[in-house]
């Protein structure tokens, strides 16, 4: 009898058509679920009989309260290989396997540039002058000469670093453990965390959200940058104080943001940062490519086979009960 398999968070009903499901023929009954279940009760009602469940990244969480209402799920698949939405140790403790996928690309980078630029060369109010009739309604800022300000130098921070050089900006970087050597390697020199922000036209973030990453930007930060500056966080939500910067942004201490994650997702209506003139806003897109979505998508198939098969791959932690 084949197995019940719900891909969740299908936001624009994209999944069937990027990935192999085809595979799963006569093994996994598949349903591409596209609303968001927002509440335990509506995921506990939706997923019952469910064995295996595919999360597009953290928009569900599962936590323990959540996986105890789910007893007949064995393997929950999660696109990349970190999710801090999912409490593993209830995963081992109710018999649930957690794997993950690759999701190796430049997408988030992209995306940086976009909201960068988007927000300093004044493009959503230009464009809508346009449409409206108008023509010229400001003076956009500029990039050459102007100082970047990364926190976090990883993979994708390096990615956005180079094109900052690209456009003749000095590149500043900042995270915990980041050397001298480090910085320099990835053509940015290493600078106090209050140093960046104090000095930065640009901060942007591309950090991991950890209990040390939490809450990293709050008043007291977001106090310290320029009043010229924007910041950019296309990372996790939650390392910024959300009340903070949107304290800062209503009184104009901060020139702007341009913000692809939120403490919650979807961003709830009525939310300020929905509203606010001086945010630019995309709904966690990052992540949300073709070429990346295949590859989440191919890999995830690959690990129901793999599971259904008794050997599974891409473990990242639970138990298989």
């Amino acid at each position: 009898m084949a197995v019940r398999v719900a891909v969740l968070d299908d936001y624009g009903s994209v999944a069937r058509g990027l990935g192999p499901w085809e595979r799963l023929d006569g093994r996994a009954d598949v349903e591409f679920i596209a609303e968001h279940l927002a509440g335990e009760d509506a995921l506990a009602a939706r997923l019952a009989g469910v064995a295996i469940v595919v999360a597009m990244r953290e928009r569900t969480p599962f936590p323990r309260s959540l996986l105890r209402r789910l007893p007949d799920l064995r393997l929950l698949v999660t696109t990349g290989m970190v999710n801090a939405s999912i409490d593993l140790d209830a995963a081992r403790d109710h018999g649930v396997l957690v794997c993950g996928t690759s999701s190796r690309g430049a997408a988030p980078a992209e995306l940086t540039w976009a909201l960068i630029l988007g927000l300093v060369k004044r493009v959503r109010e230009e464009d809508a002058a346009v449409q409206a009739g108008g023509w010229q309604q400001g003076v956009g800022g500029d990039l050459e000469g102007r100082r970047l300000g990364l926190l976090g130098l990883g993979r994708l921070g390096r990615r956005v670093a180079a094109v900052g050089r690209a456009f003749g900006m000095e590149v500043v970087a900042w995270s915990a453990n980041l050397t001298d050597e480090a910085a320099r390697e990835a053509g940015a020199v290493r600078a106090g965390l209050d140093e960046l922000l104090r000095t930065a036209h640009v901060v942007s973030i591309h950090l991991r959200l950890s209990e040390r990453t939490r809450g990293l930007l709050g008043a007291r930060e977001l106090a310290l940058m320029r009043p010229d500056a924007v910041l950019v966080n296309t990372s996790r939500g939650p390392i910024v104080d959300e009340a903070a910067l949107v304290a800062a942004l209503e009184r104009g201490a901060i020139a702007g943001a341009g913000l692809d994650v939120f403490d919650v997702e979807p961003l709830p209506q009525g939310h300020p940062l929905r509203t606010l003139p001086n945010v630019l806003r995309t709904p966690h897109l990052g992540y949300v490519s073709e070429a990346t979505f295949r590859t989440m998508f191919a890999d995830a198939v690959e690990d129901v086979e793999a599971f259904l098969d008794g050997a599974p791959v891409r473990v990242l932690g639970g138990s298989q009960g």
